[in-house]
């Protein structure tokens, strides 16, 4: 029988005793025998449970309201246990009722992702169910479709709306080579996607893994909570003794009156609202923050994120987008633009430098044909740049100390000027020539992330005390790019192992640090960090498995929002506590003049319950912006 229907089984019997108990008086079989009913039937679940734990000597709440109504029954107070019970197992459906609500978003997830897709197989289209499609099969997902597994589009463009992975609110556009996820929904396009992963491995299928866990970890506070249950209840239940039998045996008080009130002790003393004060809150918190693309995964990384004093950022990936960009190209007079990047881009096209991808796609906006162009004699001198022929022409790409050494008096004054202003803003400078002159100056820079300004003032604004931006590059570049941003402390030329010197540092100064990385060639310093946050959690396992908390969208504006949500929490949860123990307290002091009774007591403890519960559902409110 499920909870809520022995509820109202349980209260009919009440209501039948109630009745009985008008006509034929509370004393008789038939009132006895109805409130009977409902406490077996509105309490077996519990009975039992209490029961195996007094045997076992583990005193919990379920034990306390065993004993008080077992105790009522033996006085005579069988109206009075049967409402104890009744009110008991509806602040258990309450509490159930909460939790399912919590975690609706995490069944939201699941029902996300289509349970059946068209597929190609060789030359065959058949529709099939997820369970069944195998690892290189083609998917086609038509215009407004939800797409069923991970995959790489291999035919067809479209805007996919990726919020149910992401929390991005925006549709992204995708094309051939570009990664989608399961449960994602395509716009007006039809595409054909490569299957890349089983269904248990798509990325839905671990945010769903890897929330559950989540929600079922233990946080501190919940930690300190079962601790002290485990104190809590031998004492309440010595408590009870004493005001049940001291009275009588010292004042010669009423006997029955003093062990109703040492019952009364019991039931109030149990600690249902303390208990699920902080779980319903975690759960609540963790699915939110899921729902709007932020993974993190534990009640123990929510509670430290809370408290975070100092947050450390990686600068390429996270602070910056991670891909060079030309910001600036400076032909100089007398030379034809176009034809000077197309010669530049051709002799970048046979580099390995990382930059060249940069020019490339440079020519490529300007639709120059570089990769027609013929070059000879093409190499590479080492550390400095490339030369190579262009129609019988020797011309050269590379840095400024390549062209100091091949024009014999050196790079001209009024150019030098040009590149040290270029450099001091961050930029890296690549100069072209031939053996007499330079031709022109290209700017390469790894491009600032829109919303980075914004995020590191939001954080400052939310108190955060020092935000700290990590970089292997030069402190020249480093302080550009930091300036620019607005971060508090600048940490350049770092190798990996010095991000991990440098955290553990922080760590002794703020006590609790956050590091912001691509989840990569950052994860010895995201480890220890108190939370390590990992940028673009979608599509990256070693994001999802090596940080705390992972921002699925690739959008350090989550950043703010998972703060935010973190502290609200951290309030709630000492909120419930204060609140749980306080009203025990209150209820607990009435028994000095004599005025608690069970009513009194199951309604302080099932309405600290709801309160606790409502208040934890707050967490449902804080919303990302």
């Amino acid at each position: 029988m499920k909870q809520h229907s022995t509820v109202i089984a349980s209260f009919v019997f009440l209501l039948i005793g109630w009745i009985s108990g008008q006509i034929n008086g509370e004393e008789s079989i038939s009132t006895v025998l109805a409130y009977g009913a409902a406490i077996l039937v509105g309490g077996h679940r519990l009975f039992i449970t209490g029961l195996k734990n007094l045997f076992r000597l583990e005193f919990d709440m379920r034990t306390l309201m065993t004993i008080a109504v077992i105790g009522a029954a033996i006085i005579g107070e069988w109206g009075e246990g049967a409402t104890v019970v009744i009110l008991f197992a509806i602040s258990e459906v309450l509490e159930s009722y909460s939790l399912d609500k919590a975690r609706q978003s995490i069944r939201s997830l699941m029902d996300i992702a289509p349970k059946e897709a068209l597929i190609r197989r060789g030359k065959q289209e058949f529709t099939v169910e997820v369970d069944d499609i195998r690892i290189g099969d083609i998917l086609i997902v038509k215009p407004g479709q939800k797409i069923a597994m991970d995959g790489i589009v291999v035919r067809g463009i479209s805007a996919v709306n990726q919020a149910a992975i992401t929390g991005e609110s925006v549709p992204v556009s995708k094309t051939i080579d570009n990664e989608v996820f399961a449960g994602t929904l395509n716009g007006e396009g039809l595409l054909e996607v490569k299957v890349t992963k089983h269904v248990d491995d798509t990325t839905i299928a671990k945010i769903i893994h890897l929330v559950e866990e989540a929600q079922a970890e233990r946080a501190p506070s919940q930690a300190f909570v079962d601790r002290f249950a485990k104190y809590y209840t031998p004492v309440i239940m010595l408590i009870s003794l004493l005001v049940a039998v001291l009275p009588p045996l010292l004042f010669d008080a009423d006997w029955s009156k003093w062990i109703y009130q040492g019952l009364a002790v019991l039931v109030v003393g149990c600690p249902c609202a303390l208990v699920i004060s902080t779980p319903v809150a975690i759960v609540t918190a963790i699915g939110n923050a899921a729902r709007n693309g932020v993974l993190i995964k534990g009640g123990i990384h929510l509670e430290e994120m809370g408290a975070i004093k100092a947050i450390a950022f990686d600068k390429t990936g996270t602070l910056t987008k991670g891909i060079p960009v030309v910001t600036d190209y400076l032909p100089q007079t007398n030379t034809d633009s176009n034809e000077l990047l197309l010669i530049i881009a051709a002799l970048e096209n046979g580099s390995q430098h990382p930059l060249a991808s940069a020019i490339m796609k440079k020519a490529e906006q300007e639709n120059l044909p570089y990769q027609d162009q013929l070059i000879e004699d093409f190499s590479s001198i080492t550390g400095k740049g490339i030369k190579g022929k262009v129609n019988e022409k020797l011309y050269y790409v590379g840095s400024p100390v390549l062209f100091d050494e091949v024009l014999t008096k050196g790079i001209p004054s009024n150019l030098k000027g040009t590149i040290s202003e270029l450099q001091n803003q961050g930029k890296t400078v690549m100069v072209a020539g031939n053996a007499t002159e330079i031709l022109g100056l290209l700017a390469v820079a790894d491009e600032v992330r829109v919303n980075s300004k914004s995020v590191i003032q939001q954080l400052h604004s939310l108190g955060i005390q020092k935000t700290i931006m990590l970089t292997g590059d030069n402190l020249g570049t480093a302080t550009a790019i930091g300036k620019q941003i607005g971060v508090s402390d600048i940490q350049a030329d770092l190798l990996p192992q010095d991000k991990l010197t440098f955290i553990k540092e922080l760590r002794n100064k703020y006590d609790r640090v956050a590091m912001v990385g691509d989840g990569v060639n950052d994860a010895p310093a995201l480890a220890a960090s108190t939370v390590g946050i990992a940028m673009g959690g979608a599509g990256t396992d070693t994001a999802l498995e090596t940080a705390d908390i992972a921002l699925m969208a690739d959008d350090l504006s989550k950043l703010p929002f998972t703060l935010k949500l973190s502290r609200k929490a951290l309030t709630i949860i000492k909120q419930n506590i204060t609140f749980s123990l306080g009203i025990k307290i209150v209820a607990l002091l009435l028994v000095i003049p004599g005025w608690l009774t069970l009513w009194i007591a199951i309604f302080a403890d099932m309405g600290a319950t709801l309160i606790v519960t409502l208040n934890s559902l707050r967490l449902l409110r804080v919303k990302d912006k």
